[in-house]
């Protein structure tokens, strides 16, 4: 991105924020990013204002079957919130900055608290169908990155820290619901590629043995640009297929939907509990 391309996406930035915050009347600290088949945990925002994605000043639109498109502004557990029903990829032919462009907009309206949810592919055999993993670290094979370019002093640093993207303090709230709920959570790592296509039995092998416990097609941009720009992040995956290579069965989006729907309960459980004390 050159110098008057970042100028004008500074811009748009303070505009779509400056839109958002004309419709709220008390601060919001926290935001959710809702991924795959997880969209009914904003059925349970109260006091909302929904706005089509569509409406929002430069916001993407959100091209895939079973993300909403739909952004939040209201309370959760009592606490003010704004969440997106729905996210953007890099496979859909968004830009990692155009993906990103949500996050720049939260730290923009003040937020500093930003959960995130996605459907996984379980690499660690000990992953069941519908487990949920905490991600406290990722491996980003995507071969793109949301802070190349130009780098806006205001937003973070040239080369930001990467060495705890996911706040301790935030995973640890986090296993202390989930044990009070009786909620079993895994800690691992996420690995993320570009998609749209899922991964050969070569590919889940190699992403195994270099450290992956699940495998994915978004959050990392996010994280990324929320970590250069200061905030708090938790990430929760949801298992929705096992990546066995050497038992590997064919999956298709309707059935991992299906499962990221059959474990949402449990991920609600948490992100209101969250939400709740933070």
């Amino acid at each position: 991105m050159h110098l008057q391309h970042i100028n004008r996406y500074r811009e748009k930035v303070s505009e779509t924020a400056t839109f958002l915050l004309n419709r709220i009347s008390v601060p919001i600290d926290t935001a959710l990013i809702i991924g795959t088949g997880l969209g009914a945990l904003a059925d349970e925002i109260t006091e909302a204002q929904i706005l089509d994605y569509a409406e929002i000043p430069h916001f993407p639109v959100s091209t895939v079957e079973s993300h909403t498109g739909k952004l939040h502004l209201g309370k959760l557990a009592g606490r003010p919130i704004m969440a997106l029903q729905g996210r953007f990829h890099v496979y859909e032919g968004y830009s990692p900055q155009e993906i990103t462009f949500p996050v720049r907009v939260m730290a923009q309206m003040g937020i500093r608290n930003v959960l995130i949810s996605n459907a996984a592919g379980g690499l660690n055999p000990l992953y069941k169908r519908g487990d949920l993993m905490l991600i406290h670290d990722h491996i980003n094979l995507m071969f793109s990155n949301p802070l190349v370019g130009p780098n806006m002093a205001e937003w973070g640093p040239r080369f930001p820290d990467m060495s705890e993207p996911y706040t301790p303090e935030l995973r640890f709230k986090a296993l202390e619901l989930a044990l009070k709920h009786h909620i079993q959570i895994h800690q691992g790592v996420y690995a993320v590629v570009s998609g749209p296509n899922l991964e050969t039995k070569a590919e889940y092998r190699f992403l195994r043995q270099i450290g992956g416990d699940a495998i994915g097609m978004s959050t990392v941009p996010e994280v990324i640009v929320a970590t250069h720009m200061g905030l708090r992040l938790l990430a929760v995956s949801v298992i929705t297929d096992e990546c066995l290579p050497d038992a590997l069965q064919p999956v298709s989006m309707k059935e991992i939907v299906e499962a990221a729907e059959i474990a949402e309960p449990k991920l609600a459980t948490l992100m209101r509990g969250l939400v709740a004390e933070l």
